[in-house]
């Protein structure tokens, strides 16, 4: 059965279609620029060279369009026409507490997420406008969405309500919900595959590090807690985002620097992080290792501020869970980073870590990085979201 599954933002649209029986990807691209002058769509068949088309793209559904033709195509295309995409996964990225698995995208379904989308209002409108383009170039095949949020709706009360009158989550659901479920739930799954044992029996906390970053903890296969909340800017400090700060802190800079509580938002969003806290040197982890070796003063204090955070949700986590077998570091920097795993395993020497340095500098396994006398496991386990989503979908469609 091929799957194609579709991430959708707001002028992007990652695409992969994946075998199902293999579980390969037999062709990948991304759709940039939609709607904005110089549109280009980047297309690599399985084996093949990568393409890139400039192409005017005023929407979403012209984009899905010529990703449907360009896997089509006679001479680079994978299948032969449209009947032989099996189903669509879709990302959406907020469910609220209305969803806590992935659904058929029936028409109930898309209004119950359109309900959702004053919790997300950059990435759920995208997620619903790649759905319906969808539906209009491919009506007769099934539909499932897969949401970030999902997975955390495991969460016990306690772990998910905010310090605010209750009436704010009786009337708004005002609470915490976390992010990046896809990558959280693969990781820890994977890891328990590769170590041999039973993911119901561990106590797993996934780092998520890239230019967004969040932390879970996940007790006996379920998650109990996360960092991220009521949206993506709770918790790790991150690329371009905040993550915790003192809530005063937005009338207090709204006061000083004569600005709206959008402005300040966006402050929060868009200019914080480690881009802000490295005073504008850059966002990208990459540049900030580059300077730690340089001794910029800038990059080193983003760097320890960084890891500290990190560390100090992995002790949060091992309280909430009592405890700890297996700490795992994925995505972006969580995968390509040893410096950011050396740093934030200096802080956990009360776990019995010891880092395999060799096997630290490994990338591209799904591999555990500690020596075997190490009394906690650490794993580097690239994220799979795509995967995760095909087998999300294939779920509901055999």
């Amino acid at each position: 059965m091929n799957i194609l599954v579709i991430n959708c933002g707001s002028s992007s649209l990652k695409f992969q279609l994946i075998n199902s029986d293999t579980e390969q990807c037999i062709a990948k691209g991304l759709c940039e620029r939609i709607g904005i002058e110089g549109s280009m769509l980047t297309y690599t068949p399985e084996g093949g060279e990568k393409e890139k088309t400039v192409t005017p793209m005023p929407d979403h559904t012209e984009a899905i369009r010529l990703v449907l033709e360009a896997l089509t195509n006679p001479k680079t295309g994978v299948v032969k026409d449209l009947n032989e995409i099996d189903a669509v996964g879709h990302r959406i990225v907020h469910g609220g507490e209305k969803f806590a698995d992935s659904v058929i995208l029936t028409d109930e379904v898309m209004a119950a997420i359109e309900e959702c989308n004053e919790l997300a209002p950059l990435h759920n409108p995208a997620n619903i406008i790649g759905v319906n383009a969808c539906k209009v170039l491919m009506p007769n095949t099934p539909m499932v969405g897969v949401f970030d949020t999902a997975f955390h709706q495991t969460m016990p009360e306690e772990a998910y309500m905010y310090g605010l009158p209750y009436e704010y989550y009786q009337k708004y659901k005002i609470r915490r919900y976390g992010f990046h479920g896809t990558s959280h739930s693969y990781v820890s799954k994977k890891a328990a595959e590769v170590l041999g044992k039973k993911y119901e029996d561990l106590k797993i906390i996934v780092c998520h590090l890239g230019n967004g970053a969040s932390v879970s903890a996940v007790k006996n296969g379920k998650c109990i807690d996360t960092s991220m909340g009521l949206t993506p800017l709770e918790g790790l400090i991150m690329g371009t985002r905040s993550g915790d700060i003192d809530p005063a802190i937005i009338e207090f800079i709204a006061h000083k620097e004569n600005k709206s509580i959008d402005e300040v938002m966006t402050i929060l969003n868009k200019k914080s992080g480690v881009l802000g806290l490295s005073d504008n040197l850059s966002s990208d982890f990459r540049d900030l290792e580059d300077g730690l070796h340089q001794g910029n003063e800038n990059a080193i204090r983003t760097m320890k501020t960084f890891c500290y955070r990190v560390a100090k949700y992995i002790g949060s986590y091992v309280a909430a869970m009592n405890g700890v077998d297996v700490i795992c570091f994925t995505a972006g920097v969580g995968e390509n980073g040893p410096i950011v795993r050396n740093m934030v395993c200096e802080y956990l020497g009360y776990l019995g870590i010891e880092l395999d340095q060799e096997l630290n500098n490994k990338r591209g396994l799904d591999i555990a990085i500690t020596t075997p006398d190490s009394k906690t496991t650490v794993m580097v386990i690239p994220t799979n979201e795509e995967l995760a989503i095909a087998r999300e979908t294939l779920r509901f469609v055999i």
